[in-house]
């Protein structure tokens, strides 16, 4: 497989010979998409390139938003594109849009990165740094409401802190790399109905930690 050591942050400019993808019909994009992975099928390495430079950065924001890692999310996506160079022949048009096809891949892999991490204990659980009580303030779905500004913010990390580990897994990852239920019954290996009652009862003793109805 052909290097591909540049990240989204490569791709933040379109190229200046090709109208940006939103510009372009969607059926028109996604048969180009699909005669890329076509050649990549049959092993051409610059129809990879090629791919790389039209979708990275896309794919990368979706692994980025589920790791929350830069680093991860990183790994994530070159593992992709190795996933894609080894299994482009098997893509069938038919079942699934080329990003479709793509992006499924994308989040397997990072749903995998989570459960090595968790596999491997790199923390008790979600970590709870600066960096991820920032994440809290800027993101306000759920309880992250309550994180509307730094200060808050860290009063949530306090009280997240003070969850059975079990709750405050689920919460963490449900709301700091926004994974619905189904995703974290898969990352955790435990029934939904089990991770639904971690998260009932997590968000009940933080609504009682932080003194909200």
């Amino acid at each position: 497989m052909p290097s591909l050591e540049r990240t989204a942050a490569d791709h933040a400019g379109q190229d200046a010979s090709r109208p940006p993808i939103a510009a372009r019909a969607p059926g028109a994009e996604a048969d180009e998409l699909a005669a890329l992975l076509q050649r990549i099928g049959l092993g051409e390495r610059e129809a990879l390139r090629a791919l790389y430079a039209r979708c990275a950065a896309k794919l990368f924001g979706l692994a980025l938003r589920i790791l929350v890692r830069r680093d991860w999310a990183e790994d994530v996506l070159q593992e992709s594109f190795v996933n894609i160079w080894r299994h482009a022949a098997d893509y069938r048009p038919q079942l699934a849009a080329p990003m479709t096809w793509m992006a499924t891949i994308v989040r397997n892999r990072a749903l995998d990165c989570l459960r090595r991490q968790r596999a491997e204990r790199v923390a008790e659980s979600v970590p709870l740094d600066d960096a991820h009580a920032d994440a809290l303030a800027d993101h306000a779905p759920g309880p992250a409401d309550l994180a509307l500004a730094g200060q808050q913010a860290r009063a949530l990390a306090e009280c997240l802190k003070r969850l059975d580990p079990r709750q405050r897994e689920v919460v963490s990852l449900a709301y700091l790399r926004d994974l619905s239920h189904s995703e974290l019954a898969q990352v955790l290996s435990v029934p939904l109905g089990t991770v639904k009652s971690w998260m009932r009862r997590g968000l009940d003793r933080l609504r009682e930690c932080l003194g909200t109805p």
